[in-house]
């Protein structure tokens, strides 16, 4: 559910002085600046996916600093970045300034004094949220504040283009899928700190963990597409076929085997679901990315000791099939066969 907390109501006058209020309560204490005489209506938009709020901030000519005194008050462990979309700001902090322009983005941290100023009117999407969600280590994570990052290519263009899309659908998300999402989002931005520090990425354990997050996310969001397969994948993750499979091999398990263990998990569901007697095997299959329903069924009875039909006339007269057993999964995880919902990433 979005809040949105809104100016225009108020009396220019008063303006200032809610905006304040609704900001540091919105992000974390702050002292707020505005830089017009007769200040325009500004609006924040929340949602909350997991430990991270989005918020598009939309307002006119500000200052906004963060005080020692300030971070003595509370939030100092939290991070936000602000991935600009229109009007400039620049930010300062540990000895640095960036300036944002519009499709740039640039994090701060509460827990050290900073300022950001606005000469225009603007607008920002705000990703907040708590140290503890993120992991890395100290030197990772200010390698994060105050920097501008080219956004043009790069796994800056990666993670610039992935939370503009989390935002866009922050709400319309079910709330374990945009919790999700969200720590996906963060796994991309410590991903983004270690190569910038000149670390190896494929080699760094945190970064393996994040790219399979990605990836296990993209599979989940396509299982549909019969043309699901490791060359696109990596494709759209930057990697290399070998490293894909790399990283499946930790889990024990092949990328292509892990995709029908997720789509034979769905299909399973559907054909309990409430519309499952109107729904044919075939369909459901083909819904899910299996082209064949021949094959469909022997990989369905293959991992869960009875045929599709079996199964979908098992539920719909009574108990299940004594026949089905639970299955050992890829990466060692037991699946019950009588858990109707999806699979989701380990």
């Amino acid at each position: 559910m979005s809040v949105v907390l809104d100016t225009a109501a108020v009396r220019p006058a008063d303006r200032a002085e809610y905006w304040h209020e609704v900001i540091s309560h919105t992000f974390i204490p702050l002292d707020v600046s505005l830089l017009e005489s007769a200040p325009a209506p500004a609006t924040v938009t929340s949602h909350q996916l997991g430990a991270v709020q989005v918020s598009l901030v939309e307002a006119g000519p500000q200052r906004v600093a963060r005080t020692a005194g300030l971070i003595a008050r509370g939030g100092e462990d939290h991070f936000t970045l602000a991935l600009q979309h229109h009007g400039t700001a620049r930010l300062e902090q540990d000895g640095r300034q960036a300036l944002l322009r519009p499709g740039v983005f640039a994090i701060s941290d509460a827990g050290r004094p900073f300022a950001k100023e606005l000469h225009e009117s603007f607008a920002f999407t705000a990703f907040h949220w708590p140290r503890s969600a993120m992991g890395g280590s100290e030197e990772d994570l200010r390698e994060l504040t105050a920097t501008v990052f080219d956004t043009g290519d790069g796994t800056a263009a990666l993670v610039a283009a992935y939370l503009a899309r989390l935002s866009r659908s922050a709400g319309s998300l079910e709330p374990e899928v945009a919790a999700r999402l969200a720590a996906t989002a963060l796994d991309l931005l410590l991903v983004l700190a270690q190569e910038r520090r000149g670390r190896s990425v494929p080699d760094a354990p945190e970064a393996a963990r994040a790219t399979l997050a990605r990836v296990k996310d993209h599979i989940l969001r396509h299982l549909g597409d019969p043309g699901l397969a490791p060359e696109r994948i990596a494709a759209a993750h930057h990697v290399s076929v070998r490293y894909l499979h790399k990283l499946f091999r930790c889990e024990g398990v092949t990328v292509a085997r892990w995709i029908q263990q997720q789509r034979l998990a769905v299909c399973r569901r559907d054909l309990a679901g409430p519309a499952a007697g109107r729904a044919t095997v075939a369909a459901v299959a083909g819904r899910w990315g299996f082209v064949s329903a021949s094959h469909f069924s022997r990989s369905f009875r293959a991992a869960y000791g009875v045929s599709p039909r079996e199964w979908q006339a098992g539920l719909a007269t009574g108990p299940a099939p004594a026949a089905v057993r639970p299955r050992l999964l890829g990466g060692g995880r037991r699946e019950s066969a009588r858990t109707s919902g999806p699979a989701v990433p380990a």
